[in-house]
């Protein structure tokens, strides 16, 4: 598939079919794209910690926050829920702050996701400390993002903003809606 197609197809699923497990080496593979992506200064301060097992993912799942704008979801249910991990850490023994290299790396990593059969949830909203705890990540390391993982049990529709109103939405056939602001309204002429 061509890039348009490809990043137009990498959205964000928040349900899966947890039954189909990720393969450690796919995870590998997902890091390695990371691996050669654009870093500040080219520090590469960034380390990646990978999790497909299920005691694992269990740890994981409850320390993340789901879905702001659907209020009246509390994430995906038993069945439905990520069955991998990527987090990615910044290395304080090599920068302080991290820039965008996690963004770059977390995009790179979804792209490749979405040409794996695969889809994500880039999360910034989890509790951190316990994660930390939970996993044994030294104080070096500081938790920037977690990608949750799956094979995508959802349809995820893009549509076009409506009176200004960003906020993704599910209708009654549970299929997850994202409205886009359209290109002309992008493209400043001044």
């Amino acid at each position: 598939m061509n890039l348009k197609d490809l990043v137009a197809k990498t959205r964000t699923y928040r349900r899966f079919d947890e039954s189909k497990k990720i393969d450690y080496n796919v995870l590998e593979q997902l890091v390695d794209l990371a691996r050669l992506s654009p870093s500040g200064g080219n520090r590469q301060p960034l380390r990646f910690l990978l999790y497909n097992k299920p005691e694992d993912c269990e740890k994981i799942f409850p320390k993340l926050a789901w879905a702001a704008y659907l209020t009246d979801w509390a994430g995906p249910a038993k069945g439905e829920r990520p069955s991998g991990y990527i987090i990615i850490l910044g290395d304080k023994s090599i920068a302080e702050v991290f820039g965008v290299d996690h963004g770059i790396a977390a995009q790179s990593i979804m792209l490749g996701a979405t040409e794996a059969g695969l889809g994500g949830c880039i999360i910034a909203s989890l509790k951190r400390e316990a994660v930390a705890s939970d996993l044994n990540i030294p104080d070096n390391f500081e938790i920037l993002l977690v990608l949750a993982l799956g094979q995508p049990a959802e349809t995820v529709i893009i549509d076009e903003i409506k009176d200004n109103n960003i906020k993704y939405w599910r209708d009654k056939e549970n299929n997850h809606h994202v409205p886009k602001r359209n290109l002309d309204d992008l493209i400043l002429k001044i």
